[in-house]
């Protein structure tokens, strides 16, 4: 069936005893809920919440877009288009497509949260879609990464017709996102559908990522939410995924991040190998939302980062 296993491989171990890296003899439910609650870790976050919904408002007022366009069945499955300002005089194809997918720990906050990440890219020359997904616990998070196929299905099909070029799309993710990002590059496409080329994502780049998701299942409080099985444990940890075909990720996170955050974010390179994952930075100064505004400044090497990751730099 579509959309089936596409993304539910096989991972390299078959059974999670342990955290990748971590001892959980020697860690408690208090310690993951100190490494993982982002929120307590950052007393301002309402502040920066605040910031991406009124810059969002202005980024919706301020350009063309559309809003609400269904990639799938159910009322989740909706996205927002920005289209390039401009397209390069030798880009006669099409604009460079960013799909950026938001954050929230697959169970809050919502694309229109989001659409402030779009301006910055779409005056570079990329066409931006900001995807919304199926929160948890409603749907599980191979639930959701099976959404996220349906969507880049939807963009590759339908892009054209908003200047984008469905041969250059680069899948940018933060957070929760980050791991869907992962996800979709080593998806095999060919199980979404037969007429869809193999490279169809060829660049992702996740910021503040998750790769390994037996960790995430033991945060207490995100245990009621989340739901997390061994077996979706299994289906959903890139990092336990043989390195794909081709493709290429770069993963960043912020110097004032977590230690776990920080460990994930090389997990990818040392599973992967250089050649898929060639760039994993800890940027300083950055907490897990501040590095969100960072993106959106053409200045910073995040953003940066971004445009060579989607060949605009």
């Amino acid at each position: 069936a579509p959309y089936g296993d596409c993304l539910l491989k096989t991972a390299k171990t078959q059974a999670f005893k342990k955290p990748i890296n971590v001892d959980p003899v020697k860690h408690d439910g208090k310690w993951f809920d100190a490494m993982y609650n982002n929120r307590a870790l950052v007393p301002d976050h309402a502040d920066h919440f605040a910031r991406w919904a009124s810059q969002s408002q202005k980024a919706r007022a301020s350009q063309r877009c559309t809003l609400d366009v269904a990639y799938g069945p159910s009322d989740a499955e909706k996205l927002d288009v920005f289209p390039a300002k401009a397209i390069p005089a030798n880009k006669s194809s099409g604009s460079a497509v960013i799909v950026f997918i938001h954050g929230g720990y697959w169970r809050s906050l919502d694309k229109a949260d989001h659409s402030f990440i779009a301006p910055g890219f779409t005056q570079r020359g990329a066409c931006v879609v900001v995807p919304n997904y199926g929160l948890c616990p409603a749907v599980t998070i191979p639930d959701i990464a099976l959404q996220m196929t349906r969507c880049l299905d939807w963009v590759w099909r339908n892009i054209a017709r908003y200047g984008g070029d469905p041969r250059r799309i680069t899948v940018v993710g933060h957070s929760a996102g980050g791991h869907l990002a992962a996800m979709l590059l080593a998806c095999d496409w060919s199980k979404v559908a037969r007429d869809l080329p193999r490279d169809l994502v060829n660049s992702a780049v996740s910021i503040s990522g998750l790769y390994e998701l037996e960790s995430v299942r033991r945060v207490p409080y995100l245990k009621a939410d989340l739901r997390l099985t061994p077996a979706q444990v299994r289906k959903a940890s890139p990092a336990e995924y043989p390195a794909p075909a081709r493709g290429r990720i770069t993963t960043v996170v912020g110097g004032d991040e977590s230690a776990e955050f920080i460990r994930h974010n090389g997990l990818l390179k040392a599973a992967w190998g250089r050649a898929r994952a060639p760039v994993a930075e800890v940027l300083p100064g950055l907490n897990h939302f501040s590095i969100l505004q960072a993106l959106t400044q053409p200045s910073h090497r995040l953003h940066q980062l971004c445009l060579t990751a989607c060949g605009l730099a």
